[in-house]
């Protein structure tokens, strides 16, 4: 007996929800770095929000982490659509999809602990000032590491989902190709950051193809949904549409 490939909704509902679920994650994560650098920022960033906004910098933080979680839901929901296409490719960038997740929300519990020790090196309850200033930035480096070590999970998820993409017919094959670019450039980024720390203008380039790619999908699938009646000969696509029976393939 073949899997049920079937989902309870319209396919382009559904489709548009995890578009909805994409964007949410984009935005989310740009408001937790414009209220306390958290993401792009700077470990020197970090240190002078917790120092002068740290109510700022902790809504920062509950946001990234929420960011995270819908960043997650937005995979699980591109799994559901792609995997008629090739379920082992579909599982694959849902796993490292959480793999990544798992080590960008790990990495931030040294944001939490860097918000305690600023706190008690302020109030003296524990440490001197200057240990405490240390400690701080210690954690901060440890999270800059952890966060950029997940960049190898967000670049590698985006090759077989741009590869679905591709194959999908459900979706432009543009954007497709646009998502493995962007998984080239996580990948250019993960690497710099490593191992060429002083030359952070290397990533530069593949930030406007990032942009590109992530924003382009979250918006295709939030406005346009799929093509529901386009799907590659030879695969279940078996969507069940609300009331309308199940879509099949050409």
């Amino acid at each position: 007996m073949s899997p049920d490939h079937s989902i309870p909704i319209a396919p382009k509902a559904f489709a548009r929800t995890t578009g909805a679920l994409y964007l949410a994650f984009i935005v989310a994560s740009v408001v937790a770095d414009a209220l306390g650098h958290i993401g792009l920022g700077t470990a020197a960033q970090m240190a002078d929000s917790i120092t002068t906004a740290p109510a700022a910098f902790r809504l920062g933080l509950v946001i990234a982490f929420v960011s995270a979680l819908l960043f997650l839901l937005a995979a699980w929901g591109l799994y559901v659509l792609l995997r008629p296409v090739n379920q082992d490719l579909a599982l694959l960038f849902l796993l490292l999809n959480a793999a990544g997740v798992a080590v960008q929300c790990a990495s931030m519990l040294g944001l939490v602990w860097a918000l305690h020790a600023s706190e008690a090196a302020a109030g003296a309850l524990a440490f001197p000032a200057a240990q405490g200033q240390f400690l701080v930035q210690l954690a901060l480096d440890v999270y800059r590491t952890g966060f950029v070590t997940a960049q190898l999970f967000f670049g590698t998820w985006l090759f077989p989902l741009g590869y679905l993409v591709m194959k999908s017919r459900i979706l432009p094959r543009a954007l497709g190709a646009l998502l493995i670019l962007d998984g080239v450039a996580e990948l250019v980024w993960f690497l710099q950051a490593l191992l060429l720390p002083a030359y952070p203008a290397i990533r530069i380039p593949g930030t406007a193809v990032s942009l590109a790619a992530e924003v382009g999908l979250a918006l295709w699938l939030l406005i346009r949904g799929v093509k529901v009646d386009e799907a590659p000969a030879g695969t279940h696509f078996e969507l069940l549409g609300a009331g309308s029976g199940r879509v099949a393939p050409k």
